[in-house]
């Protein structure tokens, strides 16, 4: 069974930083380009930052330059570090895990407010 746990949530300031992790189990980690969305209510789900397994990275304009996205495959994680973080960057973030099918993490909330 695929299994896939976020953490690193919370509730910061403008301007801090926050690292979240999320842990794979259950597949072939190293294989599975992962990355990292975000939902806000009233709105779709959106992609935050993506890796493939040859750890070619993608982001979304809007957080070019703050975010990271990395992973280690011994430990089977992918991370996203997030810098200067704004209030619009408020929203429950997912991981995902994508090779021939999909799987979806339950969610880390981060609040970004003063």
């Amino acid at each position: 069974q695929v299994q896939l746990a976020e953490s690193g949530g919370g509730l910061v300031q403008p301007g801090e930083s926050l690292r979240l992790s999320c842990v794979a189990s259950g597949l072939s980690f190293s294989v599975y380009a992962m990355g990292w969305y975000r939902q806000v209510p009233g709105k779709e789900r959106e992609l935050v930052a993506f890796i493939n397994g040859n750890n070619m990275t993608n982001y979304a304009g809007s957080v070019r330059g703050r975010f990271a996205i990395s992973r280690d495959n011994a430990r089977n994680t992918v991370y996203l570090q997030m810098n200067s973080l704004k209030p619009e960057d408020t929203a429950v973030y997912y991981c995902n895990a994508r090779l021939i099918l999909e799987f979806w993490g339950q969610g880390t909330q981060v609040t970004v407010s003063s």
